[in-house]
């Protein structure tokens, strides 16, 4: 029997933290939003917590889905601040951190199939995501 990860509510086979955001995805947003800050950076060393920090005007995360919730309380408080965050999780729309901070706060739109984020150690795709993916946009004034 293989063991299993415990991350936001749902058994998974396997995770990986520090999975890389596909680059379609990223062009795509830059497209849309032009020039953002990361506050997940995939170089960070253990000295640097996007969660202790002030965020930019625009802000693209993709977080550690072992610590979502609070992220996406950071994205509603910089929100509130009136910045755009724009939020990459899968949609658990069932757990408290979606309706305490994202439901009637962010504009959601899903993936069609599942992404294929980019290993970190590679830098290559790696295979399709086990849960689909959802961005949560926070806009800002």
């Amino acid at each position: 029997m293989s063991k299993k990860l415990y991350r936001g509510g749902n058994y998974e086979k396997s995770g990986n933290d520090y999975c890389m955001t596909p680059t379609k995805v990223l062009e795509d947003i830059k497209e849309e939003f032009g020039e953002f800050f990361d506050p997940c950076p995939r170089d960070h060393d253990d000295s640097f917590d996007g969660l202790k920090i002030e965020w930019g005007k625009v802000n693209f995360v993709n977080p550690p889905y072992s610590q979502i919730k609070f992220w996406a309380e950071k994205c509603k408080i910089e929100w509130m601040k009136g910045k755009t965050v724009i939020l990459l999780i899968p949609p658990r729309v069932d757990t408290r951190y979606f309706h305490d901070h994202i439901y009637n706060n962010a504009e959601l739109r899903f993936f069609k199939g599942r992404l294929k984020f980019v290993d970190p150690n590679t830098n290559l795709s790696m295979a399709a995501a086990p849960f689909p993916s959802m961005l949560c946009i926070f806009r800002g004034e």
